[in-house]
């Protein structure tokens, strides 16, 4: 495999694939992704972090931004006293699943924005960017990422100029992220050229859906998996999974299957297993995810099995990060205090 489908495979867009073969012609290009410290984390930011295995793989360096000033201006999802807490919980989080996506951290570098976004270049290219756009610009870039509400806050609004900003900082030939993060990383290539710099080479990966189908969402706990949930809990929510037999619109099993599960599988040189009772057909072992898409599209495997051998599947993956975390129910009382935990 060469080195741009290395870095392109199993993404939803590259903007633009042109300007990426220049950048790769490199020899250690830098890629970046962000996260705001917020809400706890689940899976389907590890689907966005296993990515990052192949763009090591590929030769780039990486640099993992804590956002923690980011959580604090969008709506106050993180308040301020409790960033240093919920930026720990994060790192160790994300941590742990580099380790079980097999992300060697080694070549990887974490930074946190409050060490760098405080400088006085930084805050000149910001405001020198909020001088060169509007207010609906930026809302309209950030809709899908920060929380406005009737009655937005001008946090909001400084958010995407910050996040342009910090593709300079971080001295970052590719901005990767969520497709949701496509509006602001596409105001980001319209400001940057006026203040001197490059456009970012941007790479997008799909966002899962949730389980109970449509958007995975913060406010519908079931449409989720946490990182931590324990594995009776997991089984739950896949049990309670949209996955009506023969369809694949919105199908949370499916999506998990395909985007998270089965690039893991096949790294490690496994199958993945249905287990199934002898009058059913017995266990059946699927190479690719567009067998089991087959099989199941068809009726061949029921929507029970699927379910019952993906919770299995994640249960297997998160293992490890729960172990990582115990001991360490400290942190998490004093990153969510009001989180219960089972």
């Amino acid at each position: 495999m060469d080195r741009f489908e290395l870095v392109t495979r199993h993404m939803e867009e590259v903007v633009t694939e042109e300007e990426l073969r220049e950048v790769l012609k490199k020899k250690h290009p830098t890629a970046y992704i962000g996260y705001a410290p917020t809400g706890t984390l689940h899976i389907g930011h590890f689907a966005t972090i296993r990515k990052l295995a192949d763009f090591l793989e590929a030769g780039l360096k990486v640099k993992f931004l804590i956002a923690d000033l980011h959580a604090h201006l969008d709506d106050e999802k993180t308040p301020f006293e409790l960033l240093d807490a919920r930026s720990e919980y994060y790192e160790e989080g994300v941590r742990g699943m580099m380790d079980a996506a097999g992300v060697d951290q080694s070549k990887l570098e974490f930074v946190r924005g409050s060490e760098f976004q405080l400088e006085r270049n930084y805050v000149l290219d910001v405001l020198r960017m909020a001088a060169d756009t509007t207010l609906s610009r930026c809302q309209r870039a950030a809709s899908e990422v920060v929380r406005f509400g009737d009655a937005p806050k001008l946090g909001g609004f400084i958010y995407p100029l910050m996040q342009s900003e910090d593709v300079v900082a971080l001295k970052a030939d590719i901005a990767y992220g969520g497709i949701d993060q496509r509006g602001i990383y596409m105001l980001s290539r319209e400001l940057l050229p006026n203040l001197g710099y490059k456009k970012p080479v941007c790479i997008f990966a799909p966002l899962l859906p949730g389980l109970t189908g449509g958007k995975m969402s913060a406010s519908e706990p079931g449409s989720k998996i946490d990182i931590l949930d324990p594995p009776q809990e997991i089984f739950r929510k896949v049990e309670k999974a949209y996955c009506p037999a023969g369809v694949k619109e919105e199908n949370g099993v499916l999506a998990y299957l395909e985007h998270l599960l089965f690039p893991l599988i096949e790294a490690r040189g496994r199958c993945f297993v249905v287990k199934r009772d002898e009058k059913y057909g017995g266990d059946i072992e699927y190479k690719s995810y567009e067998e089991v898409e087959r099989d199941f599209m068809s009726g061949a495997l029921h929507p029970q099995d699927l379910k019952r051998a993906v919770a299995e599947e994640i249960v297997r993956i998160l293992e490890p990060i729960r172990k990582r975390f115990e001991g360490k129910e400290d942190l998490l009382k004093r990153a969510y205090p009001h989180l219960k935990r089972t």
